[in-house]
């Protein structure tokens, strides 16, 4: 199946041929290609069961898969990318800054004045010494996803981004992946409602 592009074509960024997903030794996505030009966002799309989350999660390398991933004609990295799943990804019993310090320090590439920026950016910084453990699913959220303004990578796995925002945090979200598209990056996002920053669209399940 192929993503269907509504823009102009673009340099190509990430592409995908063959691919192929297995989770717990079952085959749940099969022979899958698309390519996605950099500064353009992929919206995956589908039923409950059709392989979103297992596409969003083999391309990190999080579950096993066969064909070819790459990103500007070369092999996909671990560092070329972010990942936002369903689970925040922040240790509870720490601190909203101490989860972005922790992310800081371990990821190559952090930004000077990155996790201040970023806690500004996602409107968390009254919540800068709160633990996430507290935090209502909203305000997770936003602490989750103030992770892809920290440390630079040029391509996004967002997995139900809207998921527990407010209008007013769907506002940072798209403002952030318009503002990282402008600057050549690739988002991949698998939702059940449309992305009002979809450039193309991927239907798994639909013939």
């Amino acid at each position: 199946m192929q993503g269907q592009s509504n823009h102009e074509t673009k340099r190509i960024g990430l592409t995908c041929q063959g691919l192929s997903v297995w989770r717990n030794g079952t085959r749940v996505v099969r022979d899958l290609s698309f390519e996605i030009g950099c500064g353009q966002t992929l919206m995956i799309a589908g039923p409950n069961g059709s392989g979103k989350t297992s596409i969003l999660r083999a391309l990190a390398g999080f579950l096993a898969c066969d064909g070819d991933i790459g990103f500007n004609a070369a092999p996909l990295a671990a560092t070329h990318m972010h990942y936002v799943g369903h689970q925040s990804g922040l240790k509870q019993h720490l601190s909203v800054i101490e989860n972005l310090q922790f992310m800081a320090a371990i990821l190559a590439g952090a930004r000077p004045n990155g996790v201040a920026e970023a806690m500004d950016i996602w409107g968390v910084v009254r919540l800068a010494h709160s633990a996430v453990g507290e935090l209502s699913a909203g305000q997770l959220r936003r602490s989750a996803m103030a992770r892809l303004t920290v440390v630079a990578r040029p391509i996004w796995l967002l997995d139900e981004p809207f998921t527990a925002l407010d209008q007013a945090g769907r506002d940072i979200l798209s403002a952030q992946v318009a503002a990282h598209c402008s600057a050549g990056g690739v988002v991949v996002a698998s939702s059940h409602e449309p992305l009002p920053f979809a450039d193309q669209h991927l239907n798994l399940g639909v013939v």
